[in-house]
């Protein structure tokens, strides 16, 4: 049996080796094929995705006696004989019309030219088709999440690989979401600012599918700013509430001091409440001693912010501005104007 596969292996090698030489003399640059303008050709390009299968078809005639399918050197198939030990290759059809094989689960390195070459009247002919295998993106590699201060530099990549080469761009994506940043691998911030901050987006695209899309966070540090601090009049024996809002990154402490003096829940009646954005501090039951100026401190590794708050009651005015407060009837203009309204007027009518 082995003498017998031998012999007939013989016999097919030089006339399918003969056409695979004459084939690789055309395998430089753009696919071609060869043979006369009669006789029947190969299919053009074949282009799959990676990971589907790929029927590579040659038509045939009466004339044609012998036939197979050659990648570059290697033999594949030759009539119903498998020359190949890829399990992926398998024949199809094999007519008097038609030969033709089919790559299953096809790879990258499955790129390239592929020979249909035939026998007919004692006269070897090849057609050749090339294999275009596309690879939808991929990101392979992507910054890590960063944190980093106000100010300073900021260099984010995002490396794709596809067949085509993909396309990256880089596009800033909250807190809002904004136009592409970056037709580039690379997206460079010179100078970050606070408000920069946020997700940044990395797309990759070739058409082959959808996008591979990755994220990156970029938190950015900053010292307390105070948003909000407002001056408030409360009467005797009522709830006062002073709040002070501020913003930071990283979150904020905050002290609040009366004087040099520091307030703090072991005051009887006086509760402080700190939050992330907000310091908050309740006095349950307002006498003459709460009334006054408080300093609301807003403090980070990076920094500091203060602000001042007055609580003050009935009968007295605030300069928003300034922080100040005072009792409208002491002022020493109003006492002016009545010394002169009482010269000007007459007893009874004044």
């Amino acid at each position: 049996m082995m003498e017998m596969l031998r012999a007939r292996m013989l016999r097919s090698v030089p006339w399918f080796l003969l056409s695979g030489m004459t084939a690789l003399c055309f395998l430089q640059g753009v696919p071609v094929r060869s043979g006369d303008a009669g006789f029947p050709k190969a299919m053009d390009n074949v282009t799959v995705r990676q990971g589907d299968s790929a029927i590579l078809r040659c038509t045939v005639d009466n004339r044609v006696t012998r036939v197979a399918w050659l990648n570059r050197s290697t033999i594949l198939y030759t009539g119903n004989d498998k020359w190949s030990i890829d399990p992926r290759v398998v024949l199809v059809t094999n007519n008097k019309i038609q030969y033709s094989i089919e790559i299953q689960n096809v790879g990258i390195y499955d790129e390239g030219p592929y020979t249909c070459s035939v026998q007919t009247d004692n006269h070897p002919k090849t057609s050749r088709v090339h294999l275009i295998v596309q690879v939808p993106p991929t990101i392979v590699e992507i910054s890590s999440n960063i944190v980093v201060n106000e100010g300073n530099n900021v260099s984010l990549s995002c490396i794709a690989t596809g067949r085509p080469e993909p396309v990256v761009n880089w596009r800033y994506l909250s807190p809002k979401a904004h136009g592409f940043m970056s037709e580039d691998e690379y997206l460079e911030i010179t100078g970050i600012t606070r408000e920069q901050s946020g997700v940044y987006e990395c797309s990759a695209a070739n058409d082959v599918s959808s996008p591979d899309v990755r994220r990156v966070k970029v938190t950015v540090n900053y010292p307390p700013y105070i948003l909000d601090a407002r001056n408030i009049g409360v009467p005797l024996g009522h709830q006062g509430i002073l709040q002070c809002d501020a913003l930071a990154v990283p979150a904020a402490e905050f002290f609040w001091y009366k004087e040099d003096k520091r307030l703090s829940d072991s005051r009887k009646g006086v509760k402080v409440e700190n939050r992330e954005t907000f310091s908050r501090v309740t006095f349950f039951n307002v006498s003459e001693q709460d009334y006054g100026n408080y300093t609301c401190v807003a403090m980070n590794r990076l920094g500091h912010s203060n602000a001042s708050v007055i609580l003050f009651g009935p009968g007295a005015v605030h300069d928003g501005n300034s922080g100040s407060s005072r009792c409208l009837l002491c002022t020493p203009l109003f006492l002016l104007f009545v010394l002169c309204l009482s010269l000007l007027l007459p007893p009874a009518q004044f």
